[in-house]
């Protein structure tokens, strides 16, 4: 009998350590808390009056491509975008409606699958504005809410000095996938945006454009 449970327990061992090494290491350090709140709500985008305005650059495959990004929410269920050169000429003009994704136009050269679908999870994830929480999570500084996305995940951190958005992670199971990051003074506009991809070559940058 004892002989039988030692092969067991090195099975056991080894299936830990694999299981172990293949989660995903987002929250790896933080505490397990207790969910707060069932819903959170996303401060930016969220403003039907206002139209967000940023110079921006994108860099996809070694491409390179500045303008003027602008996000409208046209109701409480859509947004749409429009990423223009600073020349007026546009680059492409997508509306998300919840996991609607309509693309009114999109230059030849940016018009391939694969971009157009990163393109759409980019912006999809940008433009939430509702997540449902599902796990809570903490250390000293932030207090981390994870939402079930499909087969995926999304962890929003919030920082407990100003209680502001400033990351967000979407990861499958065992790897981060895109990390957006905010900054924001005053927790109703990111003032600037970076959206970095781990796995693939895609970046973009946007600045806000006072009037």
């Amino acid at each position: 009998m004892q002989k039988s449970t030692i092969p067991f327990l090195i099975i056991s061992f080894f299936l830990l350590v694999v299981l172990n090494s293949c989660a995903v290491k987002t929250v790896q350090d933080f505490d397990k808390i207790p969910v707060s709140k069932a819903i959170y709500k996303t401060p930016y985008f969220s403003d039907k009056s206002v139209d967000y305005v940023y110079k921006s650059s994108i860099s996809v495959y070694g491409r390179d491509f500045g303008g003027i990004f602008i996000a409208k929410k046209i109701n409480e269920t859509t947004h749409r975008i429009v990423f223009t050169t600073e020349f007026g000429n546009k680059l492409f003009d997508f509306e998300i409606a919840g996991n609607e994704f309509k693309v009114n136009f999109i230059l030849e050269e940016l018009d391939r699958k694969i971009i157009v679908n990163m393109l759409k999870r980019d912006f999809m994830l940008l433009l939430i504005n509702e997540f449902q929480v599902d796990e809570e999570f903490e250390n000293t500084d932030f207090t981390v809410l994870k939402s079930k996305e499909d087969k995926r995940f999304n962890f929003l951190f919030v920082s407990k000095k100003n209680i502001k958005l400033e990351k967000l992670v979407h990861s499958t199971k065992s790897k981060e996938k895109i990390s957006i990051e905010y900054l924001s003074e005053n927790n109703t506009l990111a003032e600037k945006i970076i959206i970095d991809h781990k796995n693939i070559k895609l970046r973009i940058e946007l600045n806000f454009l006072r009037n």
